[in-house]
């Protein structure tokens, strides 16, 4: 029998007040737009052609932000006057996460980058380091897929979920843009599905990263909205590890995590510690291509990534959310809380008391793959793995048969 939920009610005043000023303040802060870099394509011709010994400093658009008007305005809010001690440290929490964030955007391509990165994302500790080498020593990709599906694909395929979420929750909505130069195949950013429009990717991996996408990243937006404290929507401070590793969880759980998609994962993580070291793309490109067998493309690929903006450690969260998920999972973690909306591992204690003061409840949403055949077994095996082991070696998708609405 479950267990009755407190009455939802609305957040007190100051804090209402301060909950929607940092919303306002975190739509404007589109930092993943203002650090992805720019003539990729163009970039690799050049390195190619100089025998992959020299590129040309990474470009961006110039952001339309006001970064000190904004950050006055952060550190003016009435955070000390917040009336619950309880939503006083999530929202001060937040306030610093944005302080942060505002930062890593101001020194986009100067010499305290890294720093403010680590502030922001966490370095690379040795144990994540030790994991992504052994995961590069002892994974093999698995067996060589033909990337025959292009980006109109993936459109009916989003538009498929959407109306899937749609016969459940009529308010469900997604923006879709699909763009020439997004920088990653697919990404969610404020609720809205990037695309880029020269995607391909393997059919079997279709699916997968539609979950990971949308089954995550959205539907825990989507949840975070209709909560009382709406900052569950864009995210609690230190939210990336968690809702990357259940995004990769998702491409496992949707029946096909090959092992080179582990491996990108582990490649970034080694990217990311070179370039807390100052060492360039040529570098980690020959450290990923000819060390490691990463084909040219995925090498500077992930080379890339992880000096934008000067050297940014968001991709090691990865590797190190799917790790500390895994072992949440393995001690008995509830799953279906995860997607509450967006939060740390860290806060499972600070959400129940949320619910318990009736300013959270559990989520309207599961994400599609969660009434699919098979997913209990699925989700069950996975609370025996660790990090190293989630792959396959062959696709095994679960079918979406969906119970009925």
């Amino acid at each position: 029998m479950e267990t009755p939920q407190p009455p939802l009610r609305p957040l007190p005043p100051v804090a209402a007040d301060v909950d929607a000023a940092l919303l306002s303040i975190d739509a404007e802060l589109d930092w993943l737009l203002a650090l992805n870099p720019l003539g990729t394509d163009a970039l690799w011709d050049e390195f190619d052609a100089s025998g992959r010994t020299r590129v040309s400093d990474l470009r961006y658009a110039e952001p339309l932000l006001d970064v000190d008007g904004m950050r006055q305005r952060l550190l003016a809010l009435p955070v000390d006057g917040i009336e619950s001690p309880l939503l006083a440290q999530v929202l001060g929490e937040k306030q610093v996460d944005l302080a942060r964030t505002i930062e890593l955007v101001r020194l986009r391509g100067t010499e305290g980058f890294i720093a403010a990165s680590i502030e922001l994302f966490g370095g690379v500790e040795p144990d994540l380091l030790a994991l992504a080498r052994r995961i590069l020593s002892d994974v093999a990709p698995g067996e060589p897929l033909e990337a025959d599906t292009g980006v109109d694909a993936v459109v009916t395929a989003v538009e498929d979920e959407v109306a899937w979420y749609c016969e459940r929750a009529p308010d469900f909505s997604l923006d879709v843009t699909v763009n020439a130069d997004v920088g990653s195949l697919m990404m969610v950013s404020h609720g809205r599905l990037y695309l880029d429009a020269d995607l391909r990717l393997p059919q079997a991996r279709l699916q997968p990263l539609v979950q990971h996408e949308i089954g995550t990243h959205v539907v825990t937006h989507y949840n975070g909205a209709r909560q009382p404290l709406r900052q569950l929507a864009v995210g609690l401070a230190q939210y990336d590890p968690l809702q990357e590793g259940l995004g990769v969880l998702a491409e496992y759980l949707t029946g096909y995590l090959p092992g080179e998609r582990l491996r990108i994962l582990a490649a970034r993580v080694v990217a990311a510690d070179m370039a807390t070291r100052r060492q360039g793309i040529p570098a980690i490109f020959a450290c990923l291509h000819e060390e490691h067998g990463f084909a040219t493309d995925d090498a500077f690929d992930v080379a890339v990534r992880a000096l934008r903006g000067g050297g940014l450690t968001k991709d090691a969260v990865y590797l190190r959310g799917l790790r500390d998920l895994l072992a949440d999972l393995g001690d008995g973690g509830d799953f279906p809380s995860l997607f509450t909306g967006k939060f740390a591992l860290a806060h499972r204690e600070v959400l129940a008391e949320l619910v318990d003061q009736g300013w959270a409840a559990p989520p309207r949403l599961l994400p599609r793959y969660a009434s699919a055949d098979g997913f209990a077994q699925a989700l069950e095996r996975c609370r025996g793995l660790g990090p190293d082991c989630l792959h396959h070696q062959h696709p095994e998708p679960l079918p979406l048969q969906e119970q009925p609405a």
